[in-house]
């Protein structure tokens, strides 16, 4: 093993996730709704992977998989040197506390019935992490880590803001002292004045636990604040991956071009100026993809060998690699 692997936290090869197609009373199986479709990327420990693409193109699924949520079809999922794409969910479990997970709506992921020292604390208890006596000492560290008053302990989830619901369900991730947080567009349900705070709150808990992030997202703006490298994904497949700083300098698929040129400039000037791609028909649907490239029904610069032959990332220098015939 060289170096850079041995630095790996995570590796994902070929991974897979097929969603079978059923009709008729006996669910006979007429196809499959191919929502990762053979990806293979890394995350180095105490690094932010960005993981960007329009909705539908298989992220949050990519993050499901990686968390065991969903078993995968195949492919490998390997998490500090050990595959866990099938072991056992008794298996699993002392590596399930070595993960945590951000979700995207901070209504909807917390029990509306349960206290914030409950909810926050679940971890610790399903774990077996701490004594039950020692429990609240370590939800009110959690609270401190992440900016809420250990006062609020008591109250429900509808007694906090968005934001501070965000903050709790951060503390619940932290709470069994994982190594790896998927972060599943953790800011994209939020006001715009409290998203700054919690992409803050991320890179100092980043900085002084050591931690590790894939950060799911669809806002390109935000994923180039907080990562240091990109994954472009279109249709269950990665098509383009890069250090942040690279990829938006120098964007090589005609997806990522047209991704970035979406994204507003702060200055009138450069954004009066500048071209706006704009991509004809729609994203084809993941159970009847297109063959070759999946993109290729909406590239202008698609040409023969792009409808039949599926191209491979390769690296085109920098550590930038590229599923494009053209680039």
């Amino acid at each position: 093993m060289n170096i850079q692997q041995e630095n790996n936290l995570l590796e994902i090869k070929n991974l897979k996730m097929y969603f079978p197609i059923t009709k008729g009373l006996l669910l006979r199986k007429i196809g499959d709704i191919k929502a990762v479709d053979d990806i293979s990327f890394y995350i180095k420990k105490n690094e932010t992977l960005g993981l960007v693409g329009e909705s539908g193109c298989g992220k949050t699924t990519t993050g499901r998989c990686i968390l065991r949520l969903y078993q995968p079809t195949s492919g490998k999922i390997l998490f500090d040197g050990a595959d866990i794409s099938s072991i056992s969910n008794k298996e699993l479990r002392p590596f399930r506390s070595n993960m945590g997970a951000i979700f995207q709506d901070p209504y909807g992921s917390l029990n509306p019935r349960q206290t914030a020292r409950t909810i926050a604390g679940m971890p610790l208890i399903v774990h077996s992490m701490v004594r039950k006596k020692d429990i609240d000492d370590r939800v009110a560290e959690l609270f401190r880590l992440v900016g809420l008053d250990s006062s609020m302990m008591d109250r429900v989830p509808h007694e906090f803001s968005g934001g501070q619901r965000q903050r709790l369900g951060i503390a619940r991730a932290l709470a069994s002292r994982p190594s790896l947080i998927v972060c599943d567009e953790p800011i994209s349900a939020l006001d715009v004045s409290i998203q700054a705070q919690i992409i803050n709150l991320l890179g100092e808990l980043q900085k002084n636990l050591g931690l590790t992030y894939l950060f799911i997202a669809h806002d390109l703006s935000v994923v180039q604040h907080i990562s240091d490298r990109v994954a472009v994904m279109y249709l269950g497949r990665i098509v383009e991956l890069a250090t942040s700083k690279e990829l938006y300098a120098n964007p090589l698929h005609p997806y990522t071009k047209a991704l970035l040129s979406a994204v507003p400039i702060p200055n009138p000037v450069i954004e009066r100026e500048r071209a706006r791609i704009v991509l004809k028909g729609e994203v084809p649907s993941p159970a009847d993809p297109p063959t070759g490239c999946h993109f290729h029904p909406r590239c202008e610069l698609a040409r023969p060998e792009c409808h039949e032959e599926r191209p491979q990332l390769r690296d085109v220098g920098n550590g930038h690699e590229v599923a494009c015939f053209k680039a």
